[in-house]
C-alpha cells in the first residue's frame, strides 16, 4: 500500500476518533449542566459554575448559568475570534440548541475547518472570514444583521479588543464576554494601541503585551451600561450583563475597586527573545514587558507610554 493511501486512512481514522470523542464530551457536558441547574439558585460566584465543554477554559459553565438566570433557551450569538471553532465560547451552544449565530475569524478556509467539528445544517451559522478592525466592525455586523438583539456576544482577538469593543453599539447583547490581559494587573488602566493587523507575536517577543487591562475594560463597559459580573477561573475572560437584565443575576457582584483576584492568571506562555518558551510567572511577566508602549487610558490625552513609566 502506498504512503498516500496509508496517510489517507490514517486521516479518516483520526477524524472518526475525534468525532467520537467530541460526542462523548458533549454528552458528559450536557449531563453535568442538567445536574448543576438544581444548584443554580444558590450559586454565589462563577468559580462554582466554571466548566469546560468546548470552550478554552470554563466559559461553557458560566454561560449556561447566565442563560439559566436570564431565561434564555435558544440564544442568538456572535463570537469574534474562534480559531477553527474546535475550542470556542459558542460551539456548545450551537450544537446543543441548533440556534442562530455568527462567528468571525481571519482563519483561512474557515468554513471548511468549522465543518470538521460541527454539522452546519443543524443550525443557522453565519461564518465570516475576515480580520476585524475598528473600521470594518460595524459594517460586518450590520450587513449580517448581528448588530442588535443578541443574547451573547464574545470578543477575543488577542490584540485591539478594547478599540473594537469601543465601536460596538451600546446594549448589543444581554451578555458580553471580552478577553483581557491579566498580566497588566489589577490597577493599570491600559490597552495596546489601535494598530492595524496587530500581532502579539510581533509586538513583543514575549507574546505578553496585547489586549487590555481588566480595569480599563470594566470602565469602558460601564460607559456602555454593562455591569461586570466576574471572570473565569483562568482569569482571561471577563463577563458583563446589561444593566436592564442585571436584577436577574443572583450572584455576589465583584467589587470593581479590588480586582486582584481576577488578575491572578497562572498562564506561563511567555517566550524568550529567541522565541523559546521561558515560562515566566507572576510579576516577572509584567517586568518582561516594562518597555512596551501602551495607551495610558487614565490620562486625559490617552498618551502612548512605556509601561514602566505609568504611575499607579
Amino acid at each position: 500500500m502506498s504512503n498516500i493511501m496509508i496517510n489517507f486512512f490514517k486521516n479518516i481514522f483520526s477524524s472518526l476518533v475525534s468525532r467520537e470523542n467530541d460526542r462523548t464530551i458533549f454528552s458528559v457536558g450536557s449531563a453535568h449542566f442538567l445536574v448543576m441547574k438544581r444548584s443554580y439558585p444558590d450559586i454565589k460566584n462563577f468559580a462554582e459554575v466554571d466548566y469546560k465543554v468546548f470552550s478554552q477554559n470554563g466559559e461553557d459553565g458560566i454561560i449556561d448559568y447566565l442563560f439559566y438566570s436570564l431565561n434564555i433557551d435558544v440564544p442568538k450569538f456572535l463570537e469574534i475570534g474562534v480559531g477553527n471553532y474546535k475550542e470556542s465560547n459558542t460551539r456548545y451552544l450551537f450544537e446543543k440548541n441548533s440556534c442562530k449565530g455568527m462567528i468571525v475569524d481571519n482563519n483561512k478556509n474557515l468554513k471548511k475547518k468549522v465543518s470538521k467539528y460541527v454539522k452546519l445544517w443543524k443550525g443557522d451559522l453565519t461564518i465570516v472570514e475576515n480580520t476585524i478592525t475598528t473600521e470594518n466592525i460595524l459594517e460586518i455586523l450590520s450587513s449580517n444583521n448581528f448588530d442588535k438583539n443578541l443574547d451573547l456576544f464574545s470578543l477575543d482577538i488577542d490584540g485591539i479588543d478594547y478599540w473594537v469593543m469601543k465601536q460596538i453599539p451600546q446594549n448589543i447583547s444581554k451578555i458580553v464576554i471580552v478577553e483581557y490581559n491579566a498580566v497588566f494587573g489589577p490597577n493599570l488602566e491600559v490597552t495596546v494601541p489601535n494598530i492595524k493587523n496587530f500581532d502579539r507575536k510581533k509586538y513583543h517577543y514575549s507574546y505578553l503585551c496585547y489586549g487590555t487591562s481588566l480595569k480599563a475594560l470594566i470602565k469602558l463597559m460601564s460607559e456602555k451600561k454593562y455591569v461586570f459580573v466576574g471572570t473565569n477561573i483562568a482569569c482571561n475572560n471577563a463577563f458583563f450583563v446589561t444593566e436592564s437584565e442585571i436584577n436577574k443575576i443572583k450572584i455576589l457582584l465583584p467589587k470593581i475597586n479590588d480586582l486582584e483576584k481576577f488578575t491572578r492568571s497562572n498562564f506561563t506562555e511567555s517566550r524568550s527573545i529567541n522565541g523559546e518558551l521561558n515560562y515566566l510567572s507572576g510579576y516577572d511577566r509584567l517586568k518582561e514587558i516594562e518597555n512596551c508602549e501602551v495607551i495610558d487610558l487614565s490620562s486625559q490625552n490617552n498618551t502612548l507610554i512605556k509601561l514602566k513609566n505609568i504611575n499607579i
